[in-house]
């Protein structure tokens, strides 16, 4: 949930509470360091592994909760586990995008791997999974092994990749070949998108109304609110969850006008005009691309993940905009007419849409917080 610099300033009262002190001015201009750190930090380590890994952290993952633990107590190895308290039972209940998001990981990491000359050779589940649940059980074991394969011109965008959560450009369109240049980074999943007028606005409507279904219904809505991250020192403090950071969150932080209680308070300013800064989002996507497998294995959930920040990377490189909005795809009780509208409108042959985004120009925006590494290794 992003708001817009208007409509920010309308509920910290036009700003006025910067020309209260030069301390609070300059409180509010102050950045989560520590949370962006990682970063900047990313390649900085002493063994080809870590440097891999400091790379796979930056990946995009659902309501940012890297949910990534690594052990890597055997000599060229690691071993990927999910960590148990960052999954997502209310919107996500069978982990499905949890599980997308540890795909995301293993390619970044493969795709750092090959910067140096190594290969990792990853076997996913090796021990089993349950379709409706993750335990404790190993998501993959990877070994890093020499190899002359080419290196991967999509890595070098890694850095730069970030998830545009702001209102797109509604003036410019996007152009179909830009769509199929993206489109084409896809390995192992089928992909496509439109950027037909008639489909976008189909699409934005289905889009906006499964927005309305997660944040009507308490038990998703309050799971997106019990990790917002409202202001530098929140984000500091927990660099993961849904961040809200910058000089007018910070204000709002400062002046209380901007809570976790008020986020769920329907009758206060910061709901109604979040919801219509969320609206907003979907409203003005230019395009929309979506991922389908034929099945819906945990290894089909990897590959999607593999291939959708493989799309992510594509997109920044062509400098373009990528959200996802994947409410639609989520499998809960109050979602379900929706679920099986999009899968009639984008995967009318069968399977299952694993990711749906929308696509446009807007803003540059800053990095996401990540954790740093030493906090994932077990």
């Amino acid at each position: 949930m992003t708001l817009s610099r208007r409509k920010t300033l309308a509920l910290i009262g036009g700003g006025t509470i910067l020309a209260a002190t030069s301390a609070a001015a300059i409180a509010v201009t102050r950045t989560p360091q520590a949370a962006i750190a990682p970063w900047s930090l990313a390649g900085g380590y002493d063994d080809p592994r870590l440097r891999a890994l400091s790379f796979a952290i930056l990946a995009p993952n659902p309501h940012n909760r890297q949910p990534w633990k690594v052990d890597i107590a055997t000599p060229g190895e690691v071993a990927l586990y999910v960590d148990g308290d960052r999954l997502l039972p209310h919107t996500d209940p069978f982990s499905r995008q949890i599980v997308i998001g540890l795909g995301c990981f293993l390619e970044v990491m493969r795709m750092a791997a090959l910067e140096e000359g190594l290969a990792v050779e990853t076997v996913v589940f090796p021990e089993g999974s349950a379709p409706d649940r993750l335990d404790a059980r190993p998501v993959a074991l990877c070994r890093f092994v020499e190899t002359e394969a080419a290196r991967d011109p999509l890595f070098a965008q890694v850095p730069h990749r970030r998830t545009l959560k702001e209102p797109f450009d509604v003036a410019r369109p996007v152009d179909r070949s830009v769509l199929d240049r993206v489109l084409a980074a896809a390995r192992a999943t089928q992909v496509a998108g439109t950027v037909d007028p008639q489909d976008i606005g189909a699409l934005r409507e289905l889009s906006r109304e499964a927005l309305r279904i997660e944040i009507e219904t308490p038990r998703t809505y309050k799971e997106s609110v019990d990790l917002f991250r409202i202001g530098r020192r929140e984000v500091n403090a927990n660099p993961d969850g849904i961040d809200f950071s910058g000089p007018m969150f910070e204000a709002m932080a400062l002046t209380r006008t901007f809570t976790r209680e008020a986020a769920l308070n329907r009758e206060s300013m910061a709901y109604t005009e979040g919801l219509k800064a969320v609206y907003a989002n979907a409203e003005t996507a230019m395009g929309h691309l979506w991922q389908v497998t034929t099945s819906n294995t945990r290894a089909d959930q990897i590959s999607a993940g593999r291939d959708w920040v493989r799309l992510n990377l594509a997109a920044t490189a062509e400098g373009l905009g990528i959200q996802p909005l994947s409410q639609a795809l989520q499998e809960y009780p109050e979602m379900a007419v929706l679920y099986d509208q999009i899968h009639g409108r984008l995967a009318p042959e069968g399977g299952i849409v694993q990711m749906f985004a929308r696509i446009g120009y807007g803003p540059q925006v800053g990095a996401s917080p990540r954790w740093p590494l030493e906090e994932k290794i077990v």
